[in-house]
């Protein structure tokens, strides 16, 4: 089974490319989703309220995500804090999950943080999927009504686009001048992988 790791910055289109993979009956596993989930669940809330406090709780003592990314995605050691907390969850989780797919000659693993988490030595190939900055910032304000400065927060804890690239085995261009199923359908054919092709 080949372990394709699929990333890229925020906004850059990589669920696009995801969802080209799945038509193509290539399971994918969302990491960025799956995160949001295991953060919800009662374990993790814990450990993530014992580790920053009341700062990140709302008036009824739970959770509140907006104050937690506001603290997190300025100060990087933050950051740090939650990921270790968040990702051997997110790893065991996805584990869990490829045990499910045994059958399967082929799945893809989405992440943001995917050279940032250590998931990507876990991988076989790695996609980075590439959009310029500006492009990045106008999908992402309209899609998740974030500020500007929100979007610049969350881009100066990922790893840059020039960096990703460097370490990826492909790159997809997003950037509305390439078309996005020739290039995922090319790297598929570059791998040996013709079901559903």
């Amino acid at each position: 089974m080949i372990q394709l790791g699929i990333t890229g910055g925020i906004g850059s289109g990589k669920t696009t490319v995801c969802r080209v993979l799945e038509q193509l009956h290539i399971p994918v596993y969302y990491a960025d989703d799956e995160s949001k989930k295991i953060l919800a669940s009662a374990d993790i809330e814990k450990r993530v309220a014992k580790v920053f406090g009341n700062a990140v709780l709302d008036e009824q003592g739970n959770l509140n995500r907006a104050k937690l990314s506001a603290i997190v995605f300025e100060h990087p050691t933050e950051l740090q804090k939650l990921t270790s907390i968040l990702h051997p969850a997110v790893n065991e989780h996805y584990h869990a999950w490829l045990k499910t797919q045994k059958n399967k000659s082929m799945v893809a693993k989405e992440a943001a943080v995917l050279f940032e988490s250590g998931a990507f030595a876990q991988m076989d190939k790695i996609i980075t999927v590439y959009a310029p900055k500006e492009l990045r910032i106008a999908r992402t304000m309209q899609r998740n009504n974030y500020t500007r400065q929100e979007i610049l927060n969350r881009m100066k804890q990922q790893l840059s686009e020039k960096e990703k690239i460097r370490q990826s085995d492909f790159v997809i261009y997003n950037d509305g001048k390439k078309l996005v199923i020739p290039q995922v359908l090319q790297i598929l054919h570059q791998l040996g992988y013709n079901k559903g092709l």
